[in-house]
């Protein structure tokens, strides 16, 4: 099979349903990276935690999102996960459910490192101001650790836009499945993935240079 670049003026005729399937992408991508970080920020917590049993489930949790494959996960819960609970579940739901487990686990490790870096004394300070946990968490603790875990942030949320492709394998109209019915139904294969995955580069590139300014002016600001 040739590359044919005639083709391209065929799949425009597709870019309606192109844009179907980027924005459902997209919008999967967004309610997962919400979902997920604040997951993430919760084990993060009990990971530090002085409690000996969240530390555990917590790293149970961290250690098998990050050591199984997403896709296993994704095959899990959308096949698995309804016997078991007895009821039904859409492939979105089974797939904001897998993503934002899987990023809740990636991104935990990240606010973790952030929380072990907020220095000693300013915590020692809360305690004599008389903050609660609460409020030490919250006004202290999650703003500094936002700032620092910004850049491995943003860097795990352009994994996870690239790794919701794989929701099409639970029949989700998402880019990468639109791409797939319209190179069967155009039988070019070649050209039509080619353009799908410009699309996902032309929107992970400019993130992960951003990723490089957010960090640069971050360690420019701490350093103040």
């Amino acid at each position: 099979m040739t590359f044919n670049f005639a083709v391209f003026a065929v799949v425009l005729k597709f870019q309606e349903a192109l844009f179907l399937g980027l924005w459902m992408t997209l919008k999967l991508t967004l309610i997962c990276i919400v979902l997920g970080c604040a997951l993430g920020f919760l084990v993060a917590l009990a990971r530090t935690s002085k409690n000996a049993i969240l530390r555990a489930a917590s790293s149970v949790y961290v250690e098998f999102f990050r050591g199984t494959p997403v896709l296993v996960q994704l095959f899990w819960i959308f096949f698995c996960l309804p016997l078991i609970l007895g009821v039904e579940l859409s492939n979105m739901t089974s797939g904001v459910i897998a993503l934002t487990l899987y990023m809740g686990a990636i991104s935990s490790e990240t606010f973790r490192a952030s929380l072990k870096s907020v220095g000693r004394e300013q915590l020692d300070a809360c305690v004599a101001l008389g903050l609660s946990h609460w409020a030490r968490t919250t006004n202290v603790v999650l703003p500094q650790a936002v700032l620092r875990a910004a850049p491995t942030l943003l860097s795990n949320c352009v994994s996870l836009f690239k790794e919701s492709a794989l929701v099409s394998a639970v029949g989700m109209a998402d880019l990468m499945f639109v791409g797939q019915n319209i190179s069967n139904n155009t039988a070019r294969p070649i050209e039509v993935l080619t353009i799908v995955a410009l699309i996902y580069f032309v929107i992970a590139f400019p993130l992960t240079r951003a990723v490089t300014v957010i960090e640069r002016r971050i360690l420019k600001r701490l350093a103040l």
